[in-house]
């Protein structure tokens, strides 16, 4: 047992919700340029928006590289009683998050109707988002999420006899929902893309 599991994950974790901060931070941008009809600043904050999320997934990734007994060990009763006050603790209950999620939704209708022009940056964007999903389900998977439950499993609306990596496939559905809800992004996405 490794007693830099545990600094790998913390510290690579802050990494990550630093980017998603900063992908909120270029996603109110773009709000802004759209709303203020300036497309070259709105293609820009799309690329930096493309960008992080693809940092982010690799910091996901990165916050993973130990073995699956240093997780179970280590990693896993720091997010659970009495570790913890709530029995489904998850990255959702995070305020960054919650941001996020509430910014794709208004960004719905941005995204049903964008210009030519943005075309290609949306497609990017997307493919990043996918990337991100592809790594967080990676790092589940890595870890037994794809036989077990996720910890918030006791949550409303999870059901418990999905698996972890079922439960981040449908909220990847969701999200997809609101980042391309005109559907014109490929399945799949292009980035290079290695296993934890």
């Amino acid at each position: 047992m490794s007693p830099q599991s545990l600094e790998i994950w913390k510290k690579l974790h802050w990494s990550f919700f630093s980017m998603i901060q900063a992908l909120n931070i270029a996603l109110q941008r773009f709000e802004r340029a759209m709303i203020n009809e300036n497309l070259a600043l709105a293609q820009a904050e799309l690329e930096s928006a493309a960008t992080l999320m693809l940092a982010s997934g690799a910091a996901m990734e990165l916050a993973a590289s130990f073995n699956p007994v240093d997780y179970d060990q280590q990693i896993r009763p720091t997010m659970i009683p009495p570790s913890v006050e709530s029995h489904d603790f998850s990255g959702l209950m995070l305020w960054d998050h919650f941001f996020l999620v509430a910014i794709w939704m208004r960004l719905k209708p941005i995204f049903e109707n964008l210009p030519p022009e943005l075309e290609s940056s949306h497609e990017r964007f997307v493919l990043a988002y996918r990337s991100l999903a592809h790594a967080h389900k990676a790092v589940c998977s890595k870890f037994g999420g794809g036989e077990t439950a996720s910890i918030r499993s006791n949550s409303v609306g999870i059901s418990a006899k999905k698996s972890a990596v079922e439960t981040l496939e449908q909220f990847e559905k969701n999200r997809e929902r609101l980042l391309d809800p005109q559907h014109r992004v490929m399945s799949g996405y292009r980035f290079d893309h290695q296993s934890v």
